[in-house]
């Protein structure tokens, strides 16, 4: 397959899934549908007489809107329910339902508590990304060579612009979870990308008399099963996680599912071809500063 001849396809692609949802975030205020990780709520401890089981509750909760809120069993008959921010009246018209529909409750906590992940700590995680991005350029560039490391980088970019504009795109909510599944395909993405970029130096070596395209197709071909075989295997778990986990961990399944083919998806069609374009442009640049010099240095 011509993975490197056809990649203004691949680049079209990528542009025609990434730039809806950079449209949706900058229409929509705020640009993604925060939860109350990030926007603080109210944090409601509830046990039960009879049994009640977790999508029972999360089913009473539809009917304030709430069904989004996460409840995580806390023992026995008892939930821990995080919600938005709700007024004294809207959270005893919740609890009067859940007692009207599931017999009486004692009201262990009902509390206004802040964001778990603050402007703070959102700042401090953007500089912890922002040094882990040089850091990794650095040694790429040292492993490997320096372009290497800036096609890698923008190919974490591409997954992450994917991923959050998707959400951004569909309003699905995102909470400290969504910030863990991030991180996570950033470290699966590279992987990836590293496994084709170590193929194409081995080749490097051993090259004859083959093209450069001829050389990064030939490495892609030779470690493309190895990338198709692990993420089958990857999307089936997260397929399995997002139609059985339940509430609770659909969003985390699904980011991971969308970071996990986007990865693979750039790692193949998106980093090495890029790589080719950043050498050919360098290249070109110093063909022509020489020319440049040869002409002002010519009698």
């Amino acid at each position: 397959m011509d993975f490197v001849g056809k990649r203004k396809l691949w680049y079209f692609l990528s542009i025609l899934v990434i730039i809806p949802g950079i449209i949706a975030m900058a229409t929509h205020r705020p640009p993604l549908n925060l939860g109350i990780d990030f926007t603080g709520g109210n944090l409601l401890q509830v046990k039960f007489e009879q049994p009640v089981e977790t999508s029972q509750v999360r089913e009473a909760l539809k009917e304030f809107n709430l069904e989004q809120a996460s409840i995580q069993t806390a023992g026995p008959n008892e939930f821990l329910l995080r919600t938005p921010v709700l007024t004294e009246e809207e959270s005893t018209r919740m609890l009067d339902s859940l007692k009207e529909k599931f017999g009486n409750l004692d009201i262990k906590r009902n509390e206004r508590v802040g964001a778990v992940i603050g402007a703070e700590l959102t700042r401090k995680g953007l500089y912890a990304l922002a040094l882990a991005t040089v850091l990794m350029v650095i040694y790429i560039g040292f492993r490997f060579e320096f372009l290497f490391g800036i096609a890698a980088v923008v190919a974490l970019l591409h997954d992450v612009l994917v991923t959050v504009g998707l959400f951004a795109l569909f309003r699905w909510e995102v909470n400290s979870a969504f910030v863990a599944a991030i991180l996570t395909i950033i470290g699966y993405s590279i992987n990836d990308t590293i496994v084709i970029f170590d193929r194409i130096r081995e080749n490097l070596r051993l090259r004859k008399k083959e093209s450069l395209e001829e050389l990064v197709n030939k490495s892609i071909a030779q470690s493309l099963t190895r990338c198709i075989n692990t993420v089958t295997t990857v999307v089936m778990a997260l397929l399995a996680l997002l139609i059985l986990g339940g509430d609770t961990t659909k969003f985390f399944a699904l980011t991971l599912l969308i970071g996990t083919v986007s990865g693979t998806y750039s790692s193949i069609f998106t980093a090495s071809p890029l790589w080719i374009d950043l050498r050919n442009l360098t290249q070109g640049r110093r063909r022509t500063a020489r020319a440049k010099v040869r002409r002002a240095t010519s009698p």
